[in-house]
């Protein structure tokens, strides 16, 4: 490469980092927390924890039980929604509720219509149910099956929805991250997600922009409503954020993180996760070739630029050797660390986030291939044609 060229480059990526850390809503600091000891409510209000699970038998008994045993000063009621599974999932969950039977219940799932989500079907009809079988609760839980909440979860939720008037609580709960390919990537997804939607804007009523995390959303019911609750959305495959800039329109949202609140949800290999983000990840482009190109390109500029310029590959001299470490294992580094921290490894893997987003470029990449070439994906047994939502 011509030195010129590698001058350019490598000057471009070390601004690129720069501007991130300086003016990108200070989203790497991964300090969006709720506290750990909640303030106290008054009066505090009712909530229905609504779980949608399809194959779900090997985690959602813990995730009942942990939602059952919440030391939580209001009412708790949980509903499952068996969405048609084919693995003991609801005597799953009733196992998971032994000895306060009265707080559960299990719904069987009906056949899912054409242009909804399998997902948001189930919670449809588990909404549906909280509406028949406890109107007066002003909130509802919206969790994944796999998710096992401490026993605080809804005291910190509740508190923080009631003492700042929102109509949207999420976390980004702790992903499991022991297996290599977990250690390697599950970090990085998370600190992805954090760029792509700055947590402080998210939780600015003042800006626009918009996000909540599927596996934990604490929504006040009269915000839903107005909102045309998920049947405005009930074609949408990124669920979560769709429904939190519904919701954020009218009122206010916020997003955080916890170490509290986990999944228990297991990525021991590459094609688990590789199938999991693939799945929506050109989706979250609109379906774009251009957004498509710009996103390679970016990532490129961003992620692969830096350590070929610091390891001399790019030609240039020491000078294009020293910019590109100093965004490599300065910049890159600082700013991926907090994320690091929040999931317990060392700076060590701070490194090879250049590797990680090679390989979601590369993931989001099938996923446009898969959309072009009419394929989609497939989910829990059900198959995602491109650009459609599953009907059946």
């Amino acid at each position: 490469m011509g030195e010129l060229a590698a001058v350019v480059l490598t000057g471009l990526s070390l601004a690129f980092w720069a501007g991130l850390i300086g003016f990108r809503g200070r989203f790497w600091r991964a300090d969006q927390r709720l506290p750990d000891t909640p303030p106290d409510v008054e009066d505090w209000p009712g909530v229905v924890c609504v779980i949608p699970a399809r194959n779900e038998a090997q985690t959602i008994a813990g995730t009942v039980g942990s939602l059952i045993d919440q030391d939580y000063p209001g009412p708790v009621s949980v509903i499952v929604v068996d969405d048609n599974s084919d693995d003991g999932t609801a005597a799953a969950a009733a196992s998971g509720a032994a000895g306060a039977e009265d707080r559960l219940t299990v719904v069987t799932g009906r056949a899912l219509p054409p242009g909804w989500s399998g997902k948001l079907w189930a919670v449809s009809q588990g909404l549906l149910t909280a509406d028949e079988r406890y109107p007066e609760a002003p909130y509802v839980l919206l969790t994944d099956a796999d998710i096992m909440h401490d026993r605080e979860s809804l005291r910190r939720l509740a508190a923080k929805a009631e003492s700042d008037g929102l109509d949207l609580v999420s976390l980004m709960v702790l992903l499991r991250c022991e297996s290599f390919w977990e250690r390697f990537l599950i970090p990085a997804f998370v600190f992805f997600f954090q760029k792509l939607f700055p947590l402080p804007w998210v939780n600015d009523p003042s800006r626009s922009t918009a996000a909540a995390a599927g596996g934990c959303m604490l929504v006040r019911r009269s915000a839903l409503t107005k909102a045309g609750g998920v049947a405005a959305i009930r074609d949408r495959l990124i669920d979560d954020c769709a429904l939190a800039a519904e919701i954020k329109q009218r009122g206010a949202i916020w997003l955080g993180l916890t170490t509290r609140v986990r999944s228990e949800r297991r990525y021991n290999s590459l094609s688990e996760i590789w199938h999991m983000v693939s799945r929506t990840a050109f989706e979250q482009l609109g379906n774009s070739p251009f957004l498509l190109v710009g996103t390679v390109a970016g990532m490129g500029l961003a992620y692969l630029v830096p350590p070929l310029a610091g390891l001399g590959l790019l030609g240039g001299g020491w000078v294009v050797a020293a910019a590109g470490l100093i965004a490599w294992w300065g910049l890159m580094g600082f700013s991926y660390s907090p994320t690091l921290k929040l999931y317990g490894l060392s700076m060590g893997w701070g490194l090879m986030l250049p590797l990680a987003a090679a390989l979601f470029t590369l993931m989001t990449v099938s996923s446009a291939l898969r959309y072009w070439l009419g394929r989609g994906s497939a989910w829990k047994g059900r198959h995602y044609g491109a650009g459609t939502v599953p009907h059946g």
